[in-house]
């Protein structure tokens, strides 16, 4: 056997007894995950108001170290919690996109967990090799009204040459007075990536940004590549084909690529879309399994030993997802019928407060989506669309919908409703079919991108299926993810 086979062998051996090794403790963190799960964030608008208590609770923690290292625009506090006593700093950081909270829920997940008597040889491996620090919340101003930006309207994740923001200093502030060895950069991406070339969401995504724009590899950069190898591992056993990787051409403005250069090995997570996980909660787990996992062979060095020529393997990032994808399907229009696809996707529009929301959806694409996918296919091969009807009779009130059979109504060939008092408080239709005002008057029907996608669809003359407000409803079985209709005044 010559040399070269040898070394392959021997890197096979390696990387097999590193990933047998990483399994054990992933499936416990996996299977406990709940007993540390922090039970008071559980949806995805978080406020800063609802992190102080807990950050204040291991600020009275001997095993941590709780700093105040900066504030918001508006004043709100920034906090570093640290914990070991290892050579090897880590820092995690989250949030600066202000409606990206995914991985900061999954950070006090993570305290919890270092904070319990639990797997007791694991983090005493963790803490002696590493100093581990987490800023949740980068952007607690934009978290306060659930937008991307900061008060000032700037994008911190552009501010990292500028420094603009306050929150950038504060960034870079930390970084540079920690010379972290390596850096997680923990963000949310739409739910309409789909790993490349699959119908499969891109549940996680990774990148080792680039430093330079000839994307060279250097230690630094390599070791964050070999890291998100092991990443991906992780998450293939929960969430397989579901990992995308992100286009890694240069941002110069960037804090990802500007950290890398800095000499922090610089990891990007974007927490995705995850069938049936609106709030993300599934893909909270992912995290905190996948990041305590890659502390843990940062700790113990394993992750040396991986091929970097695998973080190549990993699917690229696409963004060729809707939430309903409806196929073939026969359209009527002056005198012609045609056959199309329909790609729709439901926005979301925040309540005031923004601790909630109600869908308002949209025609994306139409024509041959042949090469799109959809969290829901329906193929309606034997289908023709039909509009909607207005019901004849007019309600006093939204309280007299309750006399009605929306099922019913909908197999009549109605799609709206006039109600005479419309409350101002009520901003979406609970029931599948909207409400209208006594003077609004319903535009001439048509297909086209940007429009609200309700119609019913028709076979052998006879009404089976609705779409309303971009939901499909089977109306023989009742099958139907429904959350709201629109009101239109």
């Amino acid at each position: 056997m010559t040399n070269k086979y040898l070394s392959v062998l021997l890197l096979i051996i390696l990387n097999s007894a590193l990933y047998a090794q990483s399994t054990d403790i992933t499936n416990s963190l996996y299977e406990t995950y709940e007993s540390y799960k922090e039970q008071t964030l559980n949806n995805r608008r978080i406020k800063h108001h609802e992190l102080v208590p807990l950050v204040n609770s291991y600020r009275n923690n001997p095993k941590f170290d709780v700093t105040t290292v900066g504030s918001s625009i508006e004043g709100r506090t920034l906090s570093l919690i640290s914990i070991g006593s290892g050579k090897t700093d880590v820092f995690l950081w989250s949030q600066m996109h202000g409606n990206e909270p995914t991985a900061t829920q999954a950070i006090f997940d993570i305290l919890n967990f270092l904070n319990s008597d639990d797997f007791k040889d694991e983090k005493d491996e963790i803490l002696k090799n590493l100093r581990l620090h987490f800023l949740p919340m980068l952007n607690p101003d934009g978290a306060e009204v659930f937008q991307r930006r900061n008060t000032l309207g700037v994008d911190i994740n552009r501010d990292a040459l500028r420094l603009q923001s306050p929150e950038s200093k504060t960034l870079k502030g930390v970084r540079d007075s920690l010379k972290a060895d390596f850096g997680f950069n923990l963000h949310d991406q739409s739910t309409y990536y789909n790993a490349e070339r699959t119908s499969k969401p891109a549940t996680i995504s990774y990148l080792a940004p680039a430093y330079n724009y000839e994307k060279e590899i250097n230690e630094v950069r390599g070791n964050a590549m070999k890291v998100i190898v092991f990443m991906n591992n992780i998450i293939q056993k929960y969430a397989p084909g579901q990992v995308g990787r992100y286009n890694d051409d240069f941002e110069p403005r960037a804090f990802g690529d500007n950290i890398q250069k800095w000499g922090t090995s610089t990891i990007l997570i974007e927490s995705g879309g995850y069938p049936g996980d609106v709030e993300k909660q599934e893909i909270r787990k992912l995290n905190y399994v996948s990041i305590l996992s890659a502390i843990y062979t940062i700790a113990n060095g394993n992750y040396k030993n991986i091929a970097l020529e695998d973080y190549e393997k990993i699917p690229q990032n696409d963004r060729k997802l809707f939430d309903l994808k409806i196929e073939n399907v026969g359209y009527e229009l002056i005198g012609s019928k045609y056959i199309l696809d329909l790609g729709i996707q439901r926005p979301e529009v925040d309540i005031k407060g923004h601790n909630d929301f109600w869908y308002s959806s949209r025609i994306i694409d139409q024509g041959d989506l042949s090469t799109y996918y959809g969290y829901q296919t329906f193929n309606a091969a034997d289908y023709t669309i039909k509009p909607g009807m207005v019901y004849p009779e007019i309600l006093k009130s939204i309280k007299s919908l309750d006399k009605l059979n929306p099922t019913e109504l909908l197999k009549s060939g109605y799609t709206y409703i006039r109600v005479e008092q419309l409350e101002e408080e009520i901003l979406n239709s609970p029931i599948p079919i909207h409400i209208i005002s006594t003077a609004y008057k319903i535009p001439k029907f048509s297909l086209a991108v940007g429009k609200n996608p309700t119609f019913l669809l028709t076979k052998d003359q006879k009404i089976e299926k609705a779409v309303i407000n971009g939901f499909l409803i089977d109306l023989d079985t009742g099958d139907t993810d429904f959350v709201n209709a629109m009101i239109y005044k």
